[in-house]
């Protein structure tokens, strides 16, 4: 599950990074366009501030980090600031949650930081490989979404679970999925619903959202042609995010909604900006 997506590919250059202007706003959500920064991984190490005050020229109000790159706080906060931009979430392997978690919450903190994101699952026991994690698995984790949970709540921030595609493959007739739901404390465990991976897992963003609208409290927007990766420009891949947003909007409880695109044709910032427009068309 991690290897796709933190699979790294060649950057682009910056030439569009004025085609789209104006802060944008998130269909009828009512929120601004964010951004998630895995997006720009591959330009982020080269010129951090830089790269954050092209997104901001796109449009882009809002990011959710994929990392940091081994910057202090203060100099992300500095980069962050000066693009006029807010990093409102920010993504973390579980493994690295379970490992590191002392030292991240208070770095989230700092940085204002509203939700943290557990980006990944993993093997209960080490030496699994890259083997499909089982039902019991799932529950596992489940239990440590629950734990780190409480320990984030205390820290006065959120936590909330990001999907892949893996979790619509039925076990036994069991989506892993709905066991996340079923087993996390309503409480404490929000979710992070991936449109574009529930699509490619061949479920429905709008099922779970009209389902589930509590439970689920910020999106990633992303497009498929033919509903497989690689990922594409939004409005030129197979996904209407229409009934999606729509669906969104009347649950009512979507505090974000980042754009992620994972691979590119071309230069990067060229397609974040055809990202950018098609949020702004989308709005309401």
């Amino acid at each position: 599950m991690l290897m796709s997506r933190r699979s790294f590919l060649s950057s682009g250059s910056a030439a569009a990074a004025l085609l789209v202007t104006g802060v944008g706003r998130a269909a009828s959500l009512g929120l601004p366009i964010g951004l998630q920064l895995y997006s720009v991984r591959t330009l982020l190490p080269k010129d951090y501030a830089g790269t954050l005050k092209q997104i901001a020229a796109l449009g882009y109000k809002e990011v959710e980090a994929a990392g940091f790159f081994n910057l202090p706080v203060e100099q992300v906060k500095a980069a962050t600031k000066a693009a006029g931009l807010r990093c409102v979430s920010a993504h973390y392997p579980l493994a690295l949650l379970k490992q590191h978690l002392d030292e991240i919450l208070p770095f989230c903190k700092s940085l204002g930081v509203g939700y943290v994101v557990c980006s990944s699952p993993m093997h209960q026991k080490e030496g699994a490989g890259k083997r499909p994690l089982t039902l019991d698995e799932w529950h596992w984790n489940a239990d440590q979404f629950n734990q780190i949970a409480g320990q984030v709540q205390a820290a006065g921030m959120r936590f909330a679970y990001h999907n892949h595609y893996e979790e619509f493959g039925a076990i036994d007739g069991i989506l892993p999925f709905d066991e996340l739901l079923k087993h996390t404390d309503p409480a404490k465990v929000s979710f992070e619903l991936d449109c574009g991976w529930v699509v490619v897992g061949s479920q429905d963003p709008v099922k779970y959202l009209k389902q589930y609208p509590t439970r689920i409290v910020m999106l990633h927007v992303k497009d498929f042609k033919d509903n497989k990766p690689p990922s594409v420009e939004l409005g030129t891949g197979s996904i209407d995010y229409t009934p999606i947003f729509a669906a969104a909007a009347a649950g009512g409880h979507i505090r974000h909604a980042f754009v992620e695109q994972e691979e590119f044709q071309g230069p990067i910032m060229e397609a974040l900006a055809v990202d950018a427009k098609y949020m702004n068309k989308m709005r309401a």
